[in-house]
Order: C-alpha cells, then sequence, then structure tokens
C-alpha cells in the first residue's frame, strides 16, 4: 500500500494544532499543513451554518481544491466546517479524522478522537485519556541532548515547570502566581534542586515577573520566550514536571514522559478541566502541586500511538 496521503488543517492555536500534526506522524501519513483563515461572518457562526465553507475562507487560507487527499485531520471548531466540505467535495473518498468533539452531527465524520472528559460518544469515537499530542522518546531524547549544556551548572533534581494561561475556569493571576512561587521555594529549600520555568504564549509576562521575584536568590532557569523553545528538552530532562490547571496538553503531555507530574491550580469543582485531572490521577500520573515532590512510578501515557494503531487496523493501513 502507498503512504497515505493527508491534509492537516491549521486554525493557527499552536495547542491544537499540535494534536492533529501529532496524530499525522504516529499514523504515518505523508502530510501537508493547510492554513484555515474563514472570512467574517462565517468565523463567528457555529459549523453548521455555515455556507459554501470552501469558497468562504479570507485569502489568508491555503487553497483547499483537488486532489484530494486520502484523509483530512483537524481540531477545533474553525475547521470543522472545511473538512466536512472537503469529504464531500471528494465524493467520500476523503476520509475525515476529526479531534475533540465536533459540535455537530457524527456522521460527517469518519472517526472522531475525543477525550473521556468530553462525554462524547459513539460507534466512529475513539475516547482518549486526555490530547493525543507530538511527544515521542525520540523527540525529547534529541532535544534534550542539545539543551544539556546550557543546564550543567545547575543542582538536581531538576523541577520543569510549565506556565499556562487564563481561560474560562482559570485565571492566572497575581494570588495564583505568588501561591505557586512559594510552593516552589519549598520545594527548592527542601530538595536542594532547580527549576527550568517555561512560559507558553498565554502566560501573561505580569505573571511571570511575580514568580520570577517569589523565586529570586534559588537556581532557575527560565526560558525568555526568545529563541528555541525548550519545552520538549526540559520535559526529556526533568526529575519531576509541574504544570498548571489550565491545559489538558500540558499534563497529557508532561504524562507521556513517565515522570512524576504534580498539577498547579486545582479547584475542585466540577468542569471538564477538574475531571479530566482527576481521571490523571485516577491513572497514576498525577498529584496536585503542595509545595513537596515525593517519587512515584506509572507507566507512561502514550495514547497518540494507540489512537493511531487502532485508526490503522480499522482501515487496514
Amino acid at each position: 500500500m502507498t503512504q497515505p496521503v493527508a491534509w492537516v488543517l491549521s486554525n493557527g492555536l499552536i495547542g491544537m494544532d499540535n494534536q492533529s500534526i501529532g496524530l499525522a506522524e504516529a499514523l504515518g501519513v505523508d502530510y501537508t499543513v493547510k492554513r484555515i483563515v474563514p472570512a467574517a461572518p462565517w468565523k463567528h457562526l457555529p459549523p453548521a451554518l455555515w455556507w459554501k465553507p470552501l469558497q468562504n475562507l479570507s485569502a489568508d487560507s491555503d487553497l483547499l481544491c483537488p486532489p484530494w487527499p486520502d484523509v483530512v485531520i483537524g481540531t477545533g471548531r474553525m475547521s470543522v466546517a472545511a473538512s466536512i466540505a472537503i469529504r464531500r467535495a471528494s465524493g467520500g473518498k476523503t476520509k475525515n479524522i476529526r479531534i475533540q468533539h465536533p459540535r455537530v452531527g457524527f456522521r460527517h465524520f469518519d472517526i472522531i478522537v475525543a477525550s473521556h472528559h468530553d462525554h462524547c460518544q459513539g460507534e466512529n469515537v475513539i475516547e482518549a485519556l486526555g490530547a493525543v499530542n507530538r511527544m515521542s522518546a525520540r523527540r525529547m531524547a534529541d532535544e534534550a541532548q542539545r539543551f544539556l549544556p546550557r543546564l550543567q551548572h545547575l543542582s538536581h533534581p531538576w523541577v520543569t515547570v510549565l506556565l499556562g494561561g487564563n481561560n474560562s475556569q482559570y485565571q492566572l493571576d497575581a494570588t495564583f502566581a505568588k501561591r505557586l512561587a512559594a510552593h516552589l521555594s519549598r520545594a527548592l529549600h527542601e530538595s536542594g534542586g532547580s527549576a527550568l520555568i517555561t512560559p507558553s504564549r498565554r502566560t501573561d509576562a505580569a505573571f511571570i515577573r511575580i514568580l520570577q521575584d517569589g523565586l529570586q536568590g534559588l537556581p532557575t532557569e527560565f526560558w525568555s520566550g526568545e529563541g528555541e523553545n525548550p519545552y520538549f528538552a526540559w520535559m526529556g530532562l526533568a526529575d519531576r514536571i509541574v504544570v498548571t490547571a489550565d491545559s489538558v496538553n500540558m499534563a497529557s503531555e508532561a504524562s507521556f514522559t513517565g515522570k512524576p507530574v504534580f498539577v498547579a491550580g486545582l479547584t475542585g469543582k466540577n468542569n471538564k478541566f477538574e475531571r479530566f485531572h482527576r481521571s490523571l490521577q485516577e491513572y497514576g500520573s498525577t498529584r496536585p502541586f503542595t509545595g513537596e515532590l515525593p517519587l512515584w512510578q506509572y507507566t507512561p501515557l502514550d495514547e497518540t500511538r494507540r489512537v493511531a494503531e487502532l485508526i490503522k487496523q480499522k482501515w487496514g493501513w
């Protein structure tokens, strides 16, 4: 069988794009990333209301025209209508993989990959514990090798800290920053270790400043946001990992490492984020972060390859 050709539909949000790209890589397809930028007013409307989605994309979008790919993969609301239109235009020959709950009829998709906490169930749904991603042992090892010389001056254990940003459920505000700094300070004092801290594009600059002030005098390495992102390297090099509770992606990716993962900012509420974090605690990869750094073991969480194998078996790839 020839290598299947895939389009990965990008909405420009790295967290979503990495899920689609990660699954494409795990499937072993020959993929091309296609940027989707809907024109007004369609981008403000639910996907079910979009009219002729392939003709109503802005000039910033990539061209979507024959020859159609064997499969189209997309994550998030902005690419739903385009993926359905591509499948229809191909006469059903293009298989449509949707990551996350599509919020439209499931019949439009060949496969839907959704997290357990999304409560998305059906004959064509594959449920995953957390988010599919681009993590791989090779990627972590290669990146760790490149970044290791920059960190040789720091004492172990190395605590990698992954910072997210505000969303509808969590506010990474001054109070949270001070509490996180206090917990990290306690952890570093008691362990004699160092913190490797990397913000995301969503992390507010004021939050970072408060955290830096609270950790003054302690061995830390902050990524400034300039130059190469050490994200994969620092997870590969970490002895422990701390993630903020706002991101399903970060907790899922950290759980791939098999290292103890601590989640900062849990509220105990009954929302989808908290349900997700409870599921990781039940799996055994994470615990709430309180300033302590115990060690434990669990089987690394590799849902991306598990999901990819199920799809390949289903389609005979």
